[in-house]
């Protein structure tokens, strides 16, 4: 980066800040460049110093397949990387991007299924070829938009509505915010929402929340004089907001931190069709008949995946299509070989010891308090509040939980081993550092069981 401009810094973001990535998936990052503040610099001056990298990779001979779009909303370069074989996309102070990815994390510490619904969604999109924007339909963004929106309309709501969360008026605003604010502001809006549905937690398996998700979207097309609104977690009139008419699209799914936004602004109406008939293809097979697990793997998985996955023989026998075998997806999805037993005590990464633990609070670290089977993530940011409004320094630590055995395992209930990696992105308020030839990150499983399930099939998020 210094042959580009002196005092350079490389950020990750995208999916892998975020923890929802997948082995297969890019590596967003931002080349920070050191103007002396965080206000925009010109488009001009973006693409300028993304040609002078292009050249310094070509030079040193380090990337391949690149691909150099200056025109784009953001100026952006591709390239794989020769000596990891990691697929990169490079912008140039990217500040937004990172922003939203440092929310979407704090998102997704709410609820456990949160990050392994996206994983499976994502999955599920590229077997069917509808998550390809350069194709006209839909980007990953929107999609992991399409599972808030689920998880805020189902019954009871699983997620707040975003601007509960990080209320951001105008894209301009989030230049003004640093790690520190979003972390501070996320986490306490996220403990006055877990405290304030405490009483009526959604307790519904992974498999039944996937499965209404595809019963929720079959019908996409309808949506096209609606705004699928995740900022107030729900449908919107198209009418009801001028910012919204400027265009006209064939899917609006708003981007909840800059609005008035599309996230979906590629999707085509041809290509809608189609994406409409993926979602109607999923609900048919789920709910018409049974499903054994080649079906169900076909009906979810590439190839690869799929591949992969059968050489592992089943954990669990299943008949019935709600209940998904999706014990081993993404396990293999992210590129895991292995898993713990689940006789070991100890688990690294994202836990869950039981389903009534689905909402638990983020609590601060405090070791007494401590006991096998609550639910504490390693390397968690806390943060010491003294008002629900107010943003304060964030405190980090990091501390090893314990995991208690759920008891047995029944062939009807959600069996979750996939499980995020010890290293956490945010055990720093500095730069994130990525090294990807290092491992030192793993994939560690554990089996939970889920509780009975609550109905997530409500239709009211249509009104």
């Amino acid at each position: 980066m210094q042959l580009v401009e002196a005092g350079a810094a490389v950020k990750p973001f995208g999916s892998f800040l975020s923890n929802l990535y997948a082995k297969s998936g890019d590596l967003d990052v931002s080349v920070d460049l050191r103007n002396g503040s965080r206000l925009p610099i010109s488009k001009k001056k973006k693409q300028n110093a993304l040609r002078e990298l292009m050249k310094a990779l070509q030079m040193r001979g380090v990337a391949r397949c690149m691909e150099f779009i200056p025109t784009a909303r953001v100026p952006i370069l591709k390239y794989m990387s020769n000596h990891f074989g990691i697929s990169c996309d490079v912008s140039v102070n990217n500040y937004p991007g990172q922003i939203k990815s440092r929310i979407l994390y704090w998102i997704g510490t709410i609820d456990e299924r949160f990050g392994d619904m996206v994983l499976l969604v994502k999955e599920w999109a590229k077997a069917r070829n509808i998550n390809d924007p350069k194709n006209g339909t839909l980007n990953s963004y929107s999609l992991c938009l399409l599972v808030i929106f689920h998880f805020q309309t189902c019954e009871p709501a699983i997620l707040p509505p975003l601007k509960d969360v990080f209320d951001v008026k105008a894209a301009e605003e989030l230049v003004l915010y640093d790690e520190n604010n979003v972390d501070a502001l996320c986490l306490a809006n996220i403990e006055r929402f877990l405290r304030q549905n405490a009483g009526h937690k959604n307790q519904s398996s992974l498999s039944h929340v996937l499965e209404s998700f595809f019963h929720k979207f079959f019908s996409i097309q309808k949506l096209s004089n609606k705004v699928v609104s995740t900022y107030t977690g729900r449908l919107e009139k198209i009418q009801d907001n001028t910012s919204w008419m400027a265009k006209s699209y064939s899917l609006f799914v708003e981007d909840p931190f800059e609005r008035p936004d599309n996230a979906s602004r590629a999707v085509r109406a041809e290509e809608l069709k189609r994406i409409e008939w993926a979602f109607n293809h999923v609900n048919y097979n789920f709910t018409a008949r049974a499903l054994n697990r080649d079906e169900l793997l076909s009906l979810l998985c590439t190839p690869p995946v799929q591949s992969i996955i059968a050489k592992r023989p089943p954990n669990c026998q299943s008949t019935v299509a709600a209940r998904l075998y999706d014990d081993q997806h993404h396990l293999q999805a992210r590129g895991s070989t292995g898993s713990i037993s689940s006789s070991q005590g100890h688990a690294t990464g994202r836990q869950m010891a039981h389903t009534d633990q689905y909402l638990k609070q983020p609590q601060p670290y405090n070791a007494e308090r401590m006991k096998a089977g609550q639910y504490q993530s390693i390397n968690r940011p806390q943060v010491n509040t003294t008002g629900l409004e107010i943003a304060v320094p964030v405190q980090y630590h990091s501390h090893t939980t314990s995991l208690q055995r759920a008891g047995r395992r029944t062939v009807s209930q959600y069996q979750n081993q996939q499980r995020r990696m010890e290293y956490s992105p945010y055990q720093r308020s500095g730069t994130t550092r990525y090294d990807p030839a290092g491992r030192r990150w793993s994939h560690n499983g554990s089996t939970w069981d889920s509780a009975s399930q609550a109905s997530t099939s409500n239709t009211s998020w249509q009104r």
